[in-house]
């Protein structure tokens, strides 16, 4: 079974952006649940789109999953520095997890990566339980970068995001 990767185009918005957030519900990795104000920028695939470039993953017609790709100096870079590229928001619906969709999203971003004039190295961010995405990272070559790991919400100590690399 084949899956497409391409651009998100808007009349996906919002299965992506339910399938997004639903991911990072199910897996418990928002700390307010439903009222985390993170869920909403999960759940604004529009709003990414007009700043960045966000790949779906499809197969028969039917959205799986997703992820931001974000080009060296993008304004939704979060660790991503100069002739860096960044991957955010990685996300595949729960049926469609083991059939290799997240590792071609990651793909994708990285030949976009390879093709962006001047960009050296994809970087992202993680948490520590998302161990299946950590597999794919590191299966394609990414190298922890403990000393990049950062936490996003300075007054929750308990939150450190994990950071990769992979030179390119």
């Amino acid at each position: 079974m084949d899956i497409l990767i391409r651009p998100v185009e808007p009349t996906e918005y919002d299965d992506l952006g339910t399938i997004t957030a639903q991911a990072y519900l199910q897996d418990n990795l928002l700390d307010f649940g439903e009222g985390d104000e993170y869920l909403r920028v999960l759940k604004d695939v529009a709003g990414r789109a007009a700043a960045a470039e966000v790949l779906a993953a499809l197969r028969d017609g039917r959205v799986l999953g997703g992820v931001t790709f974000v080009p060296s100096g993008g304004p939704m870079a979060d660790i991503a520095g100069p002739n860096e590229a960044e991957i955010r928001m990685l996300a595949v619906s729960h049926a469609a997890r083991g059939q290799g969709v997240g590792e071609a999203l990651v793909r994708s971003c990285l030949a976009r990566a390879r093709a962006t004039p001047g960009c050296r190295s994809v970087v992202l961010s993680t948490q520590r339980t998302m161990h299946a995405a950590h597999r794919i990272y590191e299966r394609l070559g990414f190298l922890r970068t403990p000393e990049r790991d950062w936490n996003p919400i300075p007054e929750l100590t308990d939150i450190t995001l994990l950071t990769y690399e992979l030179t390119l």
